[in-house]
């Protein structure tokens, strides 16, 4: 039986005493310290939740209806890094139907120094206002101060809206269903759409020009209205002294006045139901992982492991004017017969492409490498012109691979400079969920415009395939204005490494990721890489964790085995599922064959009673969950874990009700009769 018990668990691991936790904070999202607190408030019809910690109002709901997704203010330095705020002086004041909040935020990094004012209003008429008053302490340069307003996607993709501009003139126009490439609007004074039957949501700015973009193109789940256009120059001179003032204000029109409602009570059951119509069911995408170049070769307990996990492919990334790519390319072949498994070349070219390319054939043809995909980018390009693919094969013509281009960097690039595809066998680009934000719940906002960022590249695919390459908790590179990869100092970008990829919420946020891509028709996805921090598993003992996890051997990732259970059913099929409460939870439900199997998990740091409308499965069904009671044995004993098949239940009228612990993944599996 997977599911161990406390007393189980414990006593695997030589515990001193029955009475310690299931398992320390680290656990659930890689960090000790608590998560940011949520302040429930109420403005008339509309409630929302307050994060203090980040000065961000979430969640402006009507009833079920979500109106804007978030507000918030943000310092972005010359390199569009965003300044840590620190928050102080806050006061929360609640009335009947309304609210009062008011708070200081400092924004001190790397030689900028500015102070703002906040303040939030709620009124009974279903009425909000943010302000923010600010003065720079320092002389530095910025790209942008001010707000930022979110609006969700799932309520208003291809929803009509009404835009007022700077001029007075005013614009009837739609939020983008396929992801726009640029501004869908600009010069915006204030903008509104229809929120719910009957209920008009109008979202007014002051103090700065305003424009709209389509947030997808980095896999973050809004348009994000911001100030600061584009087009003017950037970054700009803040002297010290300047003062920046600016407010948004959203209002409900025609909102029936029912009185402040609970956050809590608009929630629905979270149920995870089967999508029927064209597109419910795509065959599963080939997933494999990333070549750990910055760490040892694989060990013979890794690949193991590794060859658990089932990878279709190996990733290596061959910048082919360096000496150093011949090794690397010697060591990415070795390890790929390793785990039985073939080479994704990621082969990046400059001005000498064409003797590039002319010395790296004798070296393939010498070893006769497996090669699967052939990814060809231009370090001095944002998306690869479709004539380097050409030159790729003409050189490279004793290769049976499939020929690709795009953006090694965000959806972005490749929405904005889409190759021509008559020579092309795919389009690639690459994705994380931390451009903009990076906690928790914006994490989990992301996943479902993975999905989105696949539909609208296959609109101008041309019927090619999408491969997605890879998959990165964090960003690898800040691109520059030329498109090439900059290595940038640690406080321009933030260090690679997210201990949350050790964590539960790394495997639940991987098992998100895997629906949406799965769903949307991927035709491959490379996932992290192989071992080390940035992987499936840790190399020894004694970098991160192990101060919890008493093992001599290193540990395996909880995303490993959600990477494991998905390959499982490599050649299969998904079934398309759509969550009540994507944001609370979700999964995926996996057909080969007579067998299926869901894959489902809690996106919370609450226990969750979720339920799987599963029709068409069999009577008897196997659960096993990874969480805080099995983590540390799926961690330290990862291969003698996965030999338990878990508990078997049975499935009431085609539905499957399960108990989740924080961040806790399970697995189901049909049992034949």
């Amino acid at each position: 039986m997977t599911h161990l018990s406390r007393r189980q668990v414990l006593q695997s691991l030589g515990a001193a005493s029955l009475a310690a936790p299931a398992a320390p904070q680290s656990f659930y999202y890689g960090k000790d310290e608590p998560l940011p607190r949520q302040i429930e408030l109420a403005a008339g019809p509309l409630t929302m939740v307050f994060e203090p910690e980040l000065g961000f109002l979430r969640y402006l709901r009507y009833g079920d209806a979500e109106v804007i997704r978030g507000i918030y203010a943000a310092v972005r330095d010359r390199n569009w890094g965003t300044v840590t705020p620190r928050i102080s002086k806050l006061r929360v004041e609640t009335r009947e139907s309304g609210f009062t909040v008011s708070f200081d935020v400092t924004c001190a990094e790397g030689g900028i120094d500015f102070l703002w004012r906040g303040e939030i209003k709620g009124e009974p008429e279903g009425v909000v206002t943010f302000r923010m008053d600010g003065q720079a302490r320092s002389t530095f340069l910025r790209n942008r101060i001010g707000f930022c307003v979110l609006h969700p996607v799932r309520e208003c993709a291809g929803k009509m809206c009404t835009v007022m501009h700077a001029g007075g003139s005013k614009e009837i126009g739609k939020f983008p269903l396929h992801v726009s490439p640029h501004q869908p609007f600009k010069q915006i004074v204030s903008m509104s759409h229809e929120a719910a039957q009957g209920v008009i949501a109008e979202v007014a700015f002051e103090g700065e020009v305003f424009e709209m973009e389509d947030h997808r193109n980095w896999t973050d789940a809004s348009y994000k209205t911001y100030c600061t256009p584009l087009e003017l120059e950037f970054p700009v001179e803040v002297k010290q002294g300047a003062k920046i003032s600016q407010s948004v204000t959203v209002s409900l029109k025609g909102a029936a006045q029912t009185g402040a409602r609970k956050f809590r009570a608009a929630r629905r059951e979270a149920t995870l139901e089967v999508r029927g119509g064209p597109g419910s069911v795509r065959p599963l995408p080939r997933v494999g992982f990333g070549l750990a170049a910055e760490m040892p070769t694989l060990d013979g307990r890794q690949i193991s492991l590794l060859l658990g996990a089932r990878p279709a492919h190996l990733r290596v990334d061959l910048k082919l004017n360096e000496p150093s790519h011949a090794a690397l390319l010697n060591r990415a072949i070795m390890e790929s017969r390793a785990l039985q498994t073939g080479l994704e070349l990621a082969l990046h070219l400059t001005a000498d492409a064409e003797a590039e390319l002319k010395a790296l054939a004798p070296k393939l043809a010498l070893h006769q490498p497996r090669v699967d995909r052939c990814l060809i980018f231009h370090q001095a390009e944002k998306s690869t012109d479709a004539r380097w693919v050409k030159l790729a094969r003409e050189h490279l013509k004793g290769l049976a691979a499939s020929f690709g281009a795009g953006a090694n960097a965000y959806f972005a690039e490749l929405n904005r400079g889409r190759p021509a595809t008559p020579d092309l066998d795919f389009l690639c680009y690459s994705l994380n969920p931390q451009v903009h934000a990076f906690d928790n719940p914006s994490l989990v906002e992301n996943l479902e415009a993975q999905a989105d960022a696949v539909e609208s590249a296959r609109q101008f695919a041309g019927g090619k395939g999408i491969v997605v390459t890879p998959v990165s908790f964090k960003p690898r590179f800040n691109p520059n204005a030329t498109g090439a990869e900059t290595k940038l100092p640690p406080d321009v970008l933030p260090p690679a490494v997210d201990p949350r990829q050790m964590s539960l919420f790394g495997a639940a946020w991987t098992l998100g990721s895997l629906k949406y891509l799965s769903e949307s028709g991927a035709q491959s996805v490379t996932y992290y890489e192989t071992h080390g921090a940035k992987g499936l598993m840790e190399l020894a003992a004694g970098s991160r964790w192990p101060r919890h996890f008493p093992s001599e051997r290193g540990m395996t990732f909880p995303l490993y085995h959600v990477l494991a259970d998905f390959n499982e059913f490599a050649g299969g099929e998904v079934l398309r599922t759509r969550s009540s409460q994507p944001l609370i939870f979700d999964g995926l439900i996996l057909r080969k064959g007579p067998r299926q199997r869901a894959l489902v998990a809690n996106l919370t740091a609450e226990s969750q009673s979720v339920r799987i409308a599963w029709p068409h499965a069999s009577r008897r069904i196997r659960v096993r969950k990874l969480d805080e009671h099995s983590v540390r044995l799926a961690a330290n004993q990862p291969q003698s874990w996965r030999a338990q098949n878990g508990d078997t239940i049975l499935l009431g009228g085609a539905a499957a009700e399960l108990s989740l612990a924080p961040y806790a993944v399970a697995r189901l599996d049909t049992v034949e009769s």
